[in-house]
């Protein structure tokens, strides 16, 4: 298990293209994907694939330009991005929700649209449909709610090759029993520390230990890498950066030929 540290350092992997703040201007485009009437997708491969799970914020440029980095970082990976919150994301606005209301309805919301057993399954089904169109190695990352969907769905090490989380929600160590493939985890400091530290002792133990990867961004909230990204400030895209060439890196550890 590394602390810190960046696989394949020597690849060019870990170039990422340049963060642009503002009005970023997506690479990819929304299609049809499975059951999902519309999913963003960027990247030409037909035998890498990765399969994004966003926030609970739903598409957002932020979001979108990590996608087309670390498409275009991996030599062209085909990124798909379904929408699982079916057009019904949480409003940016009432986060963190402030009233006793807010908190309510938010919690009713991670048991109705975002509820991560449920999109489970659809994310599965992502996966085995790309691995019928010919698919030889599937990555899964996700941010907030998505990251638990995320390392559950590491049980299935049929479909993927590695699982990545970045500011994850809900982490719970139990998770990390039936996970079977490589977990790279970016937690920023509102994740709770202690379980984020029981999920690293945990893979330690992991037959796969070796291919893990763990940083925590100290300075960074919850969001900084997805759809609450500030990347006007210097900070935030300097981790913004630096995250993604990691997420890179880990993924170009793990794939399969």
């Amino acid at each position: 298990m590394s602390a810190g540290h960046v696989h394949n350092t020597n690849e060019a992997c870990c170039s990422i293209p340049p963060v642009q703040g503002g009005e970023y201007k997506t690479k990819g485009k929304y299609e049809k994907v499975g059951e999902f009437e519309k999913a963003y997708v960027v990247g030409d491969s037909k035998t890498h694939a990765l399969i994004c799970i966003y926030d609970i914020f739903g598409f957002w440029p932020q979001t979108e330009q990590g996608a087309d980095i670390l498409s275009s970082t991996l030599n062209g990976t085909k990124v798909v991005m379904p929408d699982f919150l079916q057009g019904k994301p949480w409003p940016v606005d009432q986060f963190p929700p402030k009233t006793d209301e807010q908190k309510e309805k938010l919690q009713q919301f991670f048991g109705t649209t975002a509820n991560p057993q449920e999109r489970l399954k659809e994310t599965v089904a992502v996966a085995k449909s790309l691995k019928e169109q010919g698919y030889t190695s599937i990555g899964l990352y996700g941010f907030c709610w998505g990251g638990k969907v995320a390392i559950l769905a590491g049980s299935h090490d049929d479909l993927f090759t590695g699982i990545s989380i970045v500011h994850p929600a809900m982490l719970d160590v139990k998770d990390v029993e039936g996970l079977k493939v490589p977990l790279a985890m970016y937690p920023s400091q509102d994740e709770p520390k202690e379980d984020v530290e029981k999920i690293v002792e945990a893979l330690k133990s992991k037959s796969f230990a070796d291919k893990c990867e763990h940083k925590t961004y100290p300075t960074m909230h919850h969001g900084w890498a997805a759809a609450r990204a500030d990347l006007s400030d210097p900070e935030n895209k300097k981790e913004y950066e630096d995250v993604y060439s990691r997420v890179a890196a880990f993924f170009k550890g793990v794939q399969k030929a």
